[in-house]
């Protein structure tokens, strides 16, 4: 049986126009599992409110990271799948973006028609959301379900702890915090309704946000909580660059609406460090592993030329992953590692 791998994305708009984007913004925040609210009130606001108004705003700072060869998120994307190609020649590779081309759709279909019957899903997201392992998870699953023969599909656990990713992501920050010498290191990630990681609480409600250090140590309670999953790979990142917590706290960023998300807030964390001294300030942002708007537009240059205003000096965004050989390598060894056991037997 011939394995195929769908190396997936969030997405991107189509060009940075606020024609492109109104749809992009359409199908992302329509999903029940990014606005989980009733379907009726979800898409009155994101039709009638969040779309019209966002999209010439997002269509601008679009244009501020657009490249020659396109949306930043797919350029980027795409060179990795050449180099997962390269590494992993004994599988069919294809790429697809939750929202946006090249749909999860079309690259189950090509993977069909290579004659992959077995498919890893390979959701590029470290940590676990509904709203987006989850979205892409429960996508891939309802296409494959109305074919008449479905696909035998696996998925790739969250890697937000994974050595590999760990030490590919140091990797690249290394060469920045060497030429930096910051003052501070932020971890900045992306951002959720608080109301989400309750939702994932196994508990029935009695572990997250019900005591300070709730995300301190994954247990059984938080084991699908996005916030425990980000704080663990601050601590992983914090012990591989031998960098103390004091000096590396934890933000999150991206987020919409008036509901509370996950404190404390990268913009407003940002300020308060510059107005407290700090001068030079590196920022990771390891819940993204591929450069896009949240990390070129939003930390790149909205939170430096904030940072500098508060009285901060030089902020300096770490590269994501992108193509990185490391990266290229962990992410390899993910797959094989996730593949059934008899599928890796057979590629040796």
């Amino acid at each position: 049986m011939k394995t195929g791998v769908l190396l997936i994305n969030l997405g991107t708009p189509a060009a940075p126009e606020a024609s492109a984007v109104r749809p992009y913004l359409k199908q992302f925040l329509t999903d029940e599992r990014v606005i989980d609210i009733p379907a009726l009130p979800r898409n009155l606001l994101v039709r009638g409110v969040i779309a019209p108004l966002r999209a010439p705003k997002s269509a601008a700072a679009y244009k501020t990271v657009w490249t020659d060869e396109g949306s930043p998120l797919l350029v980027f994307g795409m060179a990795l799948l050449e180099s997962m190609r390269e590494a992993l020649p004994e599988l069919q590779v294809e790429l697809a973006m939750r929202y946006g081309q090249p749909s999860i759709a079309a690259g189950l279909a090509t993977l069909r028609a290579e004659g992959c019957d077995r498919v890893l899903l390979a959701p590029l997201y470290p940590q676990y959301a509904s709203s987006s392992t989850g979205s892409s998870v429960a996508e891939a699953y309802r296409i494959a379900a109305n074919q008449w023969n479905t696909p035998f599909l696996s998925v790739l656990p969250p890697f937000y702890d994974d050595p590999g990713f760990v030490r590919a992501f140091a990797a690249v920050g290394r060469p920045v915090l060497d030429d930096l010498g910051p003052d501070q290191v932020l971890f900045s990630f992306h951002g959720l309704p608080e109301r989400h990681c309750t939702k994932s609480d196994e508990s029935g409600g009695k572990h997250c946000f019900a005591r300070p250090d709730c995300c301190d140590a994954i247990v059984e309670a938080n084991r699908s909580c996005y916030r425990a999953q980000c704080f663990a790979t601050a601590r992983a990142l914090r012990e591989e660059l031998n960098l103390p917590e004091a000096r590396s706290p934890i933000a999150f960023q991206s987020r919409l609406g008036r509901d509370p998300w996950i404190r404390p807030y990268t913009d407003e964390l940002i300020v308060e460090l510059a107005k407290a001294g700090v001068k030079r300030l590196a920022v990771f942002c390891p819940a993204f592993v591929a450069d896009c708007l949240e990390t070129l537009e939003e930390i790149g240059d909205r939170a430096d030329a904030d940072f500098r205003a508060a009285g901060g000096e030089r902020l300096e965004l770490v590269p994501s992953l992108n193509a990185h050989p490391e990266w290229v390598m962990a992410l390899a060894d993910l797959i094989r590692r996730a593949l059934p056991a008899e599928v890796a037997e057979s590629l040796g």
